[in-house]
């Protein structure tokens, strides 16, 4: 009998544009499935009676430690960073390894 080896999850952080425009960062496996449950008002609180929302940005990411770090970095950037994120997304690469590279606490500010 050959066991089948587990295969990592994929993880995203993504941004979902609400009705006001504001723009909220969140992580997880499926970001479509995601969107979908903030939607139905099953995701998060923050989300809810926003709508209608929309994704607009998602990234990959080595894994779930990395995404929640990234996600806590994108969610103390401005509004401002974050739509200069969707416009360019190629910005992104640079700013997650510098992110990834530095101390959870420190606090570091977009190139």
């Amino acid at each position: 009998m050959t066991l089948a080896t587990p295969t990592p999850s994929r993880w995203f952080v993504y941004l979902v544009r609400t009705g006001t425009g504001a723009l909220y960062a969140g992580i997880s496996t499926d970001p479509e499935r995601r969107l979908r449950q903030h939607q139905s008002g099953k995701g998060a609180r923050a989300l809810r009676g926003k709508g209608p929302l929309s994704l607009v940005w998602q990234q990959e990411v080595p894994g779930k430690r990395e995404a929640l770090r990234l996600e806590y970095r994108l969610k103390q950037q401005s509004k401002a960073f974050k739509e200069r994120l969707v416009h360019e997304p190629a910005l992104w690469h640079g700013w997650s390894l510098s992110w990834l590279a530095t101390p959870h606490t420190d606090t570091v500010s977009p190139p």
